[in-house]
């Protein structure tokens, strides 16, 4: 089911964490083809590549969203109470994230200050495919109305049918987005990063995805379009110990592995009876999935590690840097304070990472691939930008000129220095 290994050389980790190969080089031939053609012909690109990769044939990308009030009577009362759930722990969680103008006088007369703008336009790609991720509206949406954003611009793949799921259409409804595009995959990003007849462009694209999505977002930013995060496909580890039952952690697991066949999940102890315990409950659960095909394969590509103290294992897990990070044992909250690199951390038995996934407030759009090294999770700033201001006074100018004059000159920089300088001399001849 999956490899485990035992008490890793430290020189051997580099290689045992690496992620599923994703042959890149392929990938990127057919991103690259795929941007072309939508950069070349536009909607007619999309609505091509809707028919070719989703083998749906629509006659127009747009879809109106209903009034949520309409679209609630297609779904069940409880699905729009755990909706409703979600979106208010979501937006209460953002909103606590919003700040003040950070304003201060570093010196007699130089006052500077920060303020926060929203992004004026922003796309949101939803995943759909195998399972339509509704839930990533909310984790995109309900921040992005928080933050200010004034153009919400989403494109999510149709189901077969050529419509979009009812849950869908209702948390669009309530984040008040008036239409979707009915695009995914490369092709979606590069409409949202260029625009097209129908798909207006944007300032900066959000949104998790599949390899080719992961690729487009990247190829795009080196064009100077602005990206959340490389997200590419999900996984988890999870640190566990006896005192967490086997049953939880199999669970965890093959909660990330029915994302698809390319996403992978790591499971980390000092205590082998226990991993084995897991392997155990994991074969008992896999049977039982409706999406078993998906998560067998994740798991051909996973792994188990037999650490020799816990100490070891979290800076193995710190190597790994995963998006989701379970710590299921007797010292989670300890051991949480020496996390260094994680999307996001769930500490104890009682928190399973499909919480967070949907419910908690926290964020699920979260870097992959060893990115949380550097990159952090989707948040409120994500959706802001940041304008410092400063505004002296001849006081001020006087105190600090001095200095600035120096600075420039000692890098060969005059026209900086004459810029001081110039003021200064006004100003004493003006006396």
């Amino acid at each position: 089911m999956w490899t485990l290994i035992r008490y890793p050389e430290k020189a051997d980790w580099k290689n045992w964490l690496k992620r599923p190969d994703s042959d890149a080089a392929r990938i990127r031939q057919r991103v690259e083809e795929i941007l072309s053609s939508v950069r070349a012909k536009g909607d007619k690109a999309l609505l091509e590549l809707t028919a070719e990769l989703d083998g749906v044939h629509l006659d127009r990308l747009a879809l109106a969203v209903p009034d949520p009030k309409t679209i609630a009577r297609r779904l069940p009362a409880g699905l729009l109470q755990a909706i409703d759930l979600a979106m208010a722990n979501i937006r209460k969680f953002h909103e606590a994230q919003l700040t003040d103008t950070v304003e201060v006088e570093t010196m007699p007369g130089i006052r500077c200050w920060q303020k926060s703008l929203p992004i004026e336009s922003v796309g949101l790609y939803i995943p759909g495919g195998s399972a339509p991720l509704f839930s990533t509206l909310m984790m995109l949406a309900v921040p992005a109305r928080i933050a200010g954003c004034r153009q919400l611009v989403v494109c999510s793949p149709p189901m077969p049918d050529g419509q979009l799921h009812p849950a869908l259409l209702y948390v669009a409804g309530v984040c008040e987005i008036p239409v979707i595009y009915r695009v995914g995959g490369a092709q979606a990003i590069a409409a949202m990063a260029w625009g097209t007849e129908t798909i207006p462009r944007v300032d900066k694209i959000f949104g998790p995805g599949n390899r080719y999505v992961t690729m487009a977002k990247q190829l795009l930013q080196q064009e100077g379009i602005a990206i959340d995060m490389p997200a590419g496909p999900s996984e988890v580890a999870v640190l566990g110990d006896s005192s967490c039952p086997p049953e939880f952690a199999a669970a965890d697991l093959l909660s990330q592995a029915e994302h698809g066949p390319d996403s992978q999940v790591i499971l980390v102890s000092t205590d082998e009876s226990w991993i084995q315990a897991v392997e155990a409950a994991l074969h008992t659960q896999l049977s039982a999935l409706p999406r078993q095909e998906i998560a067998a394969h994740a798991l051909s590509h996973s792994k188990a590690f037999l650490m020799k103290d816990e100490e070891q294992a979290i800076e193995l897990l710190n190597a790994y840097a995963p998006e989701h990070l379970i710590l299921a044992c007797r010292n989670a909250h300890t051991l949480a304070n020496k996390i260094l690199h994680a999307g996001s951390v769930f500490i104890g038995q009682y928190a399973p990472e499909s919480v967070g996934d949907y419910a908690s407030g926290t964020n699920h759009t979260l870097p992959t691939a060893g990115y949380a090294r550097a990159w952090s999770g989707v948040h409120l700033d994500s959706f802001r930008k940041k304008i410092s201001f400063q505004e002296l006074t001849l006081e001020g100018l006087r105190a600090i000129g001095p200095a600035v004059e120096t600075l420039a000159l000692a890098e060969g920089l005059q026209a900086h220095q004459q810029a001081v300088a110039i003021r200064l001399q006004y100003t004493k001849n003006s006396c």
